[in-house]
């Protein structure tokens, strides 16, 4: 078969459309200092385990100076390095030796909102009423006969009131954190300073940026404050209730002009700098992020939300490539992140199991088998490699790591936990630092411990006890990423017309194909050469449940 591999050099503009991207979230990768927090130094020296697994790019989760009120998005400097995690200079040794490995860097760039200890929020409580320093906020008065009452019932997607009072009586806006306050994207002084950060580190050799709550940055700011009680729904779950672009503060129609000049800005550079939104919408509403003219490329969260369910997850991947191609751009696949329980104990809960109640109960209501979760989650990372478009992997997925359910609640760091009164445990479980070696004090993070225990488990997960080892879920992930890079051809795919019930099969260009068999039992396999199973096929043409191979 010819060499179809897609140009990623710095001649080819849209190296990032079928590209496979790693994010890193730096405090959990790989800890240099010994002070239990991953690092950039870290990162930098673990580079190589990146270029040999096969991917084409990697993203770096927030590593800006931050209190840690929301593990590392609630950001006091956006043009700084944390020093817990390093310097600039840090930072520009581990681009060129991306760089130099044939890996892309893309930052996560956080413009919904600032720390509290943010040098403007802090000037913006100096300041006080009707200041110049409190525009580029969302102050409100509030309301009741003392202002002692929230101007809106608008909720923070963490729990409780969006809205907290400062001594002077007004009150500020904070969808997330309270240590997170909302930025006033009306406000001239706050677009120009995130043009200016974008130029700042795309000027350092950055190759793209992932665009924290893209969907969040406008807001109807007039007054009265519109209620969202009165849509009979809160958040985003108004969304669909609402005339499309028309909620008080999420996916508004007027943050697209924002976006439109930031790609002026992307445009000037050779190659062009990438972008990718984080938009929770629906499929037609997140095409408009990914316009050539915008971002370029968003986030498809109804794949990685999706059950497993051969029909689904069908309907999924028709209207996501659909959606994408309506955009002109390429479709996004990704099964876990930063935010979510790890699909490989995630895809085992039964259907209408809330992951957040499983949390609640240390993942013991209902057990999830791990063998029978590593399993289902090797042929869903086959399903998602051999889709049109690019794929984005989380740290650990490449090792098999199962979500660290019952992490004790003493050591919980995420927000969530207290913000919600002890409801959601919250995102820790899937943040548990890396095992590297087998043995060690925290299997090869660091010299010592990290930041949140490791479970006794990992060592049997670690890169040193998979690396080389036949059969392991590391070397299927090489191994998927080297033939991915030959297969590749155009951006479409053909689904087979007699698939069984419970088998999603369908032939890419070139003619290779991809069969997962969801269903309960073994289903005969298609002619054709094995390329690669994410498990060993038994004897005779059969393919068993949670089973994924791709033909030639």
């Amino acid at each position: 078969m010819a060499d179809l591999s897609p140009d990623l050099s710095p001649r080819n503009p849209d190296w990032w459309r079928q590209a496979v991207i790693y994010q890193v979230y730096p405090r959990s990768f790989a800890d240099a200092d010994g002070d239990g927090l991953g690092d950039l130094k870290g990162i930098a020296q673990r580079l190589d385990h990146l270029a040999a697994l096969g991917v084409d790019a990697v993203w770096l989760s927030p590593f800006y100076p931050s209190e840690l009120a929301d593990g590392g998005y609630d950001v006091i400097d956006p043009r700084g390095v944390d020093d817990r995690l390093g310097t600039l200079d840090d930072f520009d040794a581990l681009v060129a030796e991306a760089h130099r490995l044939g890996l892309k860097v893309i930052v996560d760039i956080v413009p919904n909102h600032t720390s509290h200890l943010h040098p403007w929020f802090q000037e913006a409580l100096r300041a006080g009423p009707g200041s110049a320093a409190r525009e580029r906020y969302v102050f409100r008065r509030g309301r009741g006969a003392h202002g002692e009452l929230p101007p809106s019932d608008w909720q923070s997607v963490f729990g409780g009131s969006a809205w907290r009072r400062v001594p002077d009586g007004e009150w500020y806006l904070h969808l997330f954190a309270p240590e997170q306050p909302d930025l006033n994207w009306d406000n001239e002084e706050v677009r120009a300073d995130f043009r200016t950060t974008l130029r700042f580190w795309s000027d350092r050799g950055v190759d793209g940026f992932r665009v924290d709550v893209a969907h969040g940055l406008a807001k109807d700011l007039t007054e009265p404050l519109r209620d969202v009680g009165d849509i009979g729904a809160t958040g985003e779950d108004a969304l669909p209730l609402v005339p499309p672009g028309s909620h008080p503060y999420w996916d508004r129609d007027e943050v697209h002009e924002i976006y439109r000049e930031w790609r002026k800005i992307f445009d000037a550079y050779r190659p062009p700098r990438m972008a990718v939104a984080e938009a929770w919408v629906p499929g037609a509403r997140r095409a408009l992020y990914a316009r050539p003219d915008e971002l370029g490329q968003a986030f498809n969260f109804e794949y990685l939300e999706a059950r497993w369910d051969a029909e689904e997850l069908r309907d999924v991947i028709t209207g996501s490539l659909a959606t994408a191609r309506a955009a002109g751009a390429s479709a996004t696949w990704v099964l876990s992140n930063h935010d979510v329980v790890r699909h490989a104990s995630r895809l085992m809960l039964p259907p209408g199991t809330d992951p957040a109640a499983w949390l609640l109960a240390d993942g013991r209501a209902p057990e999830v088998d791990p063998a029978a979760g590593l399993r289902r989650a090797r042929a869903a990372t086959l399903l998602m490699l051999a889709l049109p478009g690019s794929a984005y992997l989380y740290q650990g997925e490449e090792l098999g790591l199962p979500e660290v359910a019952d992490l004790p609640v003493e050591v919980l760091q995420d927000p969530i936990w207290e913000q919600t009164g002890h409801v959601r445990k919250g995102r820790d479980g899937c943040r548990v630092p890396l095992p590297w070696t087998a043995t060690g004090p925290s299997y090869g993070f660091g010299p010592g411990a990290g930041w949140l225990p490791q479970p006794a488990f990992f060592a049997a997960y670690a890169v040193e006890a998979q690396a080389g080892t036949e059969g392991s879920t590391l070397e299927l992930y090489r191994t998927a990423l080297r033939l991915r890079r030959k297969l590749l051809a155009g951006e479409t795919l053909t689904w087979s017309a007699d698939a069984p019930p419970g088998v999603l099969d369908f032939v890419r260009s070139e003619g290779w194909r991809s069969v997962t068999n969801l269903g309960t039992g073994p289903v005969p396999l298609p002619a054709g050469e094995v390329l690669l199973s994410s498990i060993p096929l038994p004897e005779g043409r059969t393919l068993p449940p949670d089973t994924t191979v791709w033909l030639a």
